[in-house]
């Protein structure tokens, strides 16, 4: 009988692992099933990082593979399909790397990361120096992989097509491929310098292995985009891609709402439900609304010790978030206004190219700089940053959203950054302006100057909170803007008087306070905001702390703000 003892599988790729050592395991074994039926000769599936890809590749990997422990399977969903274990299951040689690690500062380094994994994966291998079935000349053609000592690239680009044609003429079956994570080596590349040559390198590895190659039963490949076929795949026939958009597929990548219950449900957390959905879930792939498998697992495991724990950005960790980072940094106003929609919670209609190379990506030149911007989106829908809950009307054009609070979460913080770095720090000249303005009581220059920051910055309002929540957006900014004089005692929702005041600031050296209440304009009522805003200071005496610190010159400050407006009135 089940027991609730079961560990959760955090960062475990390895199948037999999770399936030997007591794991919990969410089913995803139709998968096969569905591979089968629907048979290509070349596989690509591109999803976001960590929602189970390498799982499902080892997965694989240990239902094909000659000698595959067919306990491991037991009472899973295709033990069920007696003809398909009877065929296919361990009937196979399963050649599997995965390129995650094939990285480095230059080229050859990388290169030498490359011949490493191959030659790792060739030593298992290794009984095939022994095999009567291979001539001295074909085990002399081994031996290089077995080292990781290619004297040629040639060597290196042959290298699993010599293994594929040795493992067949000795098995006299065709051979699996499996390869995880192949855009990796492409993204390192386009980092450091040396993408031309790593795609070439790349290309020239895929065509000897994958193109008219005799040995080859079929071939799975997985990585986050979907690199354009002139660019890593020429010539390949019978290839099919599988991406986030198409309808197949979409339960098996991630983990589905059902699954998410009956996994809160065993560990008896039924009511992190809610949570749970709100900050994890909201991917689309194809038909199927998907769950973030990362982010549950690890926020489950968490709750396990403490069920206080709050939701947190367990994603952030296993991604540069640099394209998010690019998106904001490039953004013209129309771009601004569209990344605001999205942190509204609102949908963006945009073309999407599925098929990219990393070069659309570059800083653009002259010309290019819409295409460039534009192409941003179709990365950030491909790497799992925006999704579309509707289908496409005409397989170009989709309607974009933020999929749910964690995903928001990391677009806000990267405006904070972008704020701080260009729009408050990035103008040393005006922010010492505004903050003179602030000092001095002058209310005019203070709204003036506040004005000129609303326009230029990137809302992150939620524009579905009350409006004490929607006033954090501005109750930040003027933080940040004050903070930039550092002699500046700045302290928020300081208690003070008979309440607690939004903003208090002491400037020892000039015997001068400052106190600062911020409201939200509900239907652009600015007049009456700044109004309410005044009598609150003043009813409250939040200027009680500031003159029992000795402070003898104390300017109160009324603040509304609606949408990028806002209106400064001195109490």
């Amino acid at each position: 009988m089940e027991t609730k003892n079961k560990k959760l599988p955090v960062g475990i790729e390895m199948f037999h692992d999770i399936r030997e050592h007591d794991f919990y395991y969410i089913d995803k074994t139709g998968f096969i099933k569905e591979l089968l039926e629907s048979w290509t000769e070349v596989n690509l599936f591109t999803r976001p990082r960590r929602f189970g890809k390498s799982l499902n590749m080892d997965m694989l990997k240990a239902f094909f593979e000659i000698g595959t422990d067919k306990r491991l399977f037991d009472g899973l969903e295709i033990s069920a399909e007696k003809q398909i274990c009877e065929e296919y299951m361990g009937k196979f040689p399963v050649i599997s790397v995965s390129l995650k690690d094939v990285e480095g500062n230059g080229f050859e380094e990388a290169k030498d990361m490359l011949e490493t994994v191959i030659s790792d994966e060739a030593l298992r291998f290794q009984y095939l120096m022994d095999s009567p079935k291979l001539t001295s000349y074909e085990k002399a053609r081994f031996e290089p992989l077995l080292t990781g000592r290619f004297e040629k690239t040639s060597q290196l680009t042959a290298s699993l097509k010599t293994l594929s044609a040795l493992l067949y003429k000795h098995t006299g079956t065709e051979v699996i491929i499996l390869i995880d994570e192949y855009d990796v080596p492409l993204d390192k590349a386009y980092v450091n310098g040396y993408y031309e040559q790593m795609v070439q390198l790349i290309r020239s590895l895929f065509s000897q292995v994958l193109k008219t190659n005799s040995n080859l039963r079929f071939a799975v490949i997985t990585g986050c985009l979907r690199i354009s076929k002139e660019s890593i795949f020429t010539g390949i026939n019978n290839f099919t891609v599988h991406s986030v958009s198409d309808s197949d597929y979409g339960e098996y990548f991630g983990f589905t709402d059902q699954e998410v219950r009956e996994l809160l449900s065993y560990y008896e957390m039924e009511e992190l439900y809610l949570v749970v959905k709100e900050w994890y879930d909201g991917y689309q792939f194809g038909k199927e609304e998907i769950y973030c498998p990362w982010d549950v697992l690890n926020y489950i495991r968490e709750h396990i010790g403490d069920r206080n724990v709050p939701p947190k950005l367990y994603w952030i960790n296993t991604s540069g978030n640099e394209i998010v980072k690019k998106l904001i940094r490039r953004a013209d106003s129309g771009m601004k206004d569209e990344i605001e929609q999205l942190i509204e919670g609102k949908s963006i209609t945009k073309e999407i190219h599925m098929e990219m190379t990393y070069k659309d990506l570059d800083d653009p030149r002259e010309g290019e700089a819409d295409t460039k911007k534009e192409n941003l989106w179709s990365i950030l829908y491909t790497t799992g940053y925006l999704t579309s809950k509707t289908p496409s009307s005409d397989g170009r054009h989709y309607n974009l959203e933020i999929p749910n609070k964690e995903i928001r979460a990391i677009f806000v913080m990267q405006v904070r950054e972008w704020m701080s770095e260009t729009v408050i720090y990035g103008n040393t000249d005006r922010l010492l302006n505004f903050c003179q303005a602030v000092k001095m009581g002058e209310a005019d220059k203070f709204q003036e100057l506040f004005n000129e920051y609303l326009m230029e910055t990137i809302s992150i309002r939620d524009t579905g909170a009350p409006s004490n929540r929607k006033e954090s957006f501005y109750h930040g900014l003027l933080l940040g803007l004050l903070r930039g004089q550092g002699k500046w005692k700045v302290r928020s929702n300081l208690e003070s008087g008979t309440g607690y005041a939004d903003i208090v600031v002491e400037i020892p050296q000039e015997k001068t306070g400052l106190v600062l209440e911020v409201k939200y304009a509900e239907n652009g009522s600015l007049d009456s905001a700044c109004k309410r805003a005044v009598e609150q200071i003043e009813k409250k005496q939040y200027e009680m702390q500031l003159k029992q610190d000795g402070l003898e010159t104390i300017h109160k400050y009324g603040i509304a703000c609606y949408k990028k407006k806002c209106k400064v009135l001195r109490g």
